[in-house]
């Protein structure tokens, strides 16, 4: 018998690939013609879409004979104010579960897979089949969680971001960035392509590929193996976070010492910045939602107060 609960479930969703297409290009038949003249399978795209389409319907019959399901689209999720009670189930790939949980406190998240050939899932641990049996042991308090830390930026005007991957501090378009770094009792005028906040959940995305650039180059220099190692495990729930400068630019206005750090407990960063605009902050790849950083504003990071909870 499925249990039931009053606590309220929350189904995320977002655009599938032809939804945008259709949206962008105002109908079906010319997002097809586009497509099809681009030389891209248009059946590929059909397929996606019918199949994820498919999937939210029989969740939510499922999720239905649980509770009351509210339906919202991922582009509303900055909005919406989450019950402390609720419970929180997206349905896509894991860009849209990290986005979600930035914006939950402490709420349960289910990330569900809709298509297990199609997305490899780190965050999606769930299959559609899998949920009447998962949530029932989530009412019941019988299901695991996964805590991650996420990075926090607040600036001197009282706005703030939260990171559940990383943070991007930088330049809008393809110029440098000029700003002031400091921690602890180090402060360095620099001038690069940006700063990149990374959580221990973001640890295999930006981070990792910045770090592979510059090995890589240091082998190239040097002629010889370096090995990069890590004294302490850089875990989703560890306390800290990582930070690192995009090639910086020693000049006789600006250095590059302070080019790769670690945030924990009260050795928080501070950037001034010194650009007079088109300096923005924003999180987890969401460029569309940022926060102005322009001469005048001071961000300072930390690790945020509150966790995420991922059911597993």
């Amino acid at each position: 018998m499925m249990e039931s609960t009053n606590r309220k479930i929350i189904l995320i969703k977002r655009k599938t690939r032809l939804e945008e297409l259709v949206h962008r290009y105002n109908t079906i038949e010319q997002a097809k013609f586009v497509i099809e003249h681009s030389g891209s399978d248009f059946s590929d795209y059909v397929l996606e879409d019918q199949n994820y389409k498919r999937v939210i319907t029989s969740i939510t019959a499922v999720l239905e004979k649980i509770s009351y399901v509210q339906i919202l689209e991922r582009e509303y999720i900055s909005t919406y104010i989450f019950g402390r009670d609720d419970i929180v189930v997206a349905v896509g790939q894991d860009g849209l579960v990290a986005n979600v949980l930035k914006y939950l406190d402490e709420q349960p998240l289910l990330g569900v897979n809709p298509d297990a050939k199609r997305y490899d899932g780190v965050l999606l641990p769930f299959r559609p089949e899998d949920l009447e049996k998962v949530m029932t042991e989530v009412i019941h308090n019988e299901r695991k969680f996964k805590e991650v830390t996420l990075a926090r930026v607040d600036l001197n005007d009282g706005q703030f971001l939260l990171g559940v991957n990383d943070i991007f501090i930088g330049p809008k378009s393809h110029t440098s960035a000029q700003y002031i770094l400091s921690q602890n009792e180090a402060k360095e005028r620099q001038s690069s392509s940006g700063i990149i906040i990374s959580t221990g959940l973001g640890a295999t995305g930006w981070l990792k590929s910045i770090l592979a650039g510059a090995l890589k180059i240091m082998e190239s220099c040097c002629d010889r193996e370096i090995e990069l190692t890590q004294r302490e495990a850089f875990n989703w729930n560890s306390d800290f976070l990582y930070y690192t400068v995009r090639e910086p630019y020693p000049s006789k206005w600006t250095s590059a010492n302070m080019v790769f750090g670690k945030i924990e407990g009260h050795s928080l960063l501070k950037i001034q910045s010194l650009m007079p605009e088109n300096g923005v902050i924003f999180s987890d790849g969401m460029e569309s939602d940022y926060l102005h950083f322009n001469s005048g504003s001071e961000a300072t990071i930390s690790v945020a107060g509150h966790k995420g909870r991922l059911v597993v």
